[in-house]
């Protein structure tokens, strides 16, 4: 039987998280290839339909990693960004998937190791899980007519 390996995204702030999985990579750390990291701007730009968009397409698990708090580049997005994977987490939950897909982690732009560590971890976390319940097209059935 073959294991599950699940596809995770990662959002990473341009000047903290991306760097730290540049690092990681320069470092010659491993960490599991199965995280796609997205470059973006801030971790605040990354609003609530990007992460459900990903866990629609086929996303196992959407990390979104930011700058250490109190050192955001934009002064506070990745307060916002906490914010809003919180507001997710407890979606998530209402409609019955695992909060634990959707995570927010903060690093410094010379944290490659945490950065190797965070994924390893959450892959490790989403094996645990399985797949998405949520992926397109994936058991969903359209919805009836109303009489």
């Amino acid at each position: 039987m073959q294991r599950f390996e699940p596809t995770i995204v990662a959002f990473c702030c341009h000047y903290c998280a991306y760097t730290a999985a540049d690092m990681a990579g320069s470092m010659r750390l491993a960490y599991p290839p199965n995280v796609k990291i997205l470059r973006v701007p801030c971790s605040g730009k990354v609003d609530a339909i990007h992460i459900m968009k990903a866990l629609e397409k086929g996303a196992d698990g959407v990390l979104v990693a930011g700058c250490l708090e109190g050192d955001c580049h934009f002064k506070n997005g990745n307060v916002k960004a906490l914010q809003r994977v919180t507001y997710l987490q407890r979606f998530l939950e209402e409609i019955g998937i695992e909060p634990e897909r959707v995570q927010m982690v903060t690093m410094s732009a010379g944290m490659g190791s945490r950065f190797a560590k965070i994924a390893a971890e959450f892959t490790d976390t989403m094996r645990e899980l399985g797949p998405s319940p949520v992926k397109a097209g994936d058991r969903m059935e359209p919805c009836a007519k109303a009489s």
